[in-house]
């Protein structure tokens, strides 16, 4: 029978799990968690040259402490367009801009603040859940199209089904640690 077409609906399955991670970690660094992260500012797009660019193409962004950011052009000239940048995105930041660098001081998080970004959070992380469950769906088709054809035998397919089973275990694992471990940062500040 044809073991290696099973092996490769495996492969394709995991690697979209391992995307749909990546993606999350993506999605975690964009998470407010009342500490400042460079991650928040890196992408921010900014009308300078003619052109969008992206922040950390324009300067370098530093976190000195808990609570500031600082961002330091290498051209001056674009520094207005940095902090136009930064008002046009709404996120409740106020730069203060000294004619060198732009410094963001980080207002703390109430209570009611942390409690509602881990709502949202939760509400978004069951999003990549639901992409970890749809590679398997389509997964668990082919299979069963392999075993309908006589491709594999029932025997395969069954045991198809549960290493596909296995691999959505060990990535919606993945996601509740990274979930709980973000989780613990924005309530415990």
């Amino acid at each position: 029978m044809d073991v290696e077409g099973v092996n490769d609906v495996l492969k394709m399955a995991e690697e979209e799990m391992k995307k749909t991670i990546s993606s999350y970690k993506k999605y975690l660094t964009t998470v407010k968690t009342g500490r400042a992260h460079t991650s928040i500012f890196e992408n921010l797009k900014v009308e300078a040259y003619g052109q969008q660019m992206q922040l950390k193409q324009l300067a370098t962004i530093t976190t000195p402490d808990a609570t500031t950011i600082v961002i330091q052009p290498w051209d001056n000239s674009v520094i207005k367009d940095i902090e136009k940048a930064i008002l046009k995105e709404n996120m409740g930041f106020t730069p203060q801009n000294d004619g060198k660098v732009i410094k963001i001081i980080i207002p703390p998080m109430t209570e009611e603040d942390r409690k509602k970004v881990v709502k949202l959070m939760k509400q978004e992380t069951e999003s990549y859940r639901v992409a970890i469950r749809n590679a398997r769906k389509k997964a668990l088709k082919t299979i069963k199209d392999m075993e309908k054809e006589k491709v594999i035998s029932e025997d395969e397919s069954k045991k198809a089904e549960k290493d596909i089973q296995k691999l959505v275990e060990k990535y919606t694992k993945k996601i509740d640690d990274m979930f709980d471990e973000k989780e613990k940062e924005i309530l415990n500040i």
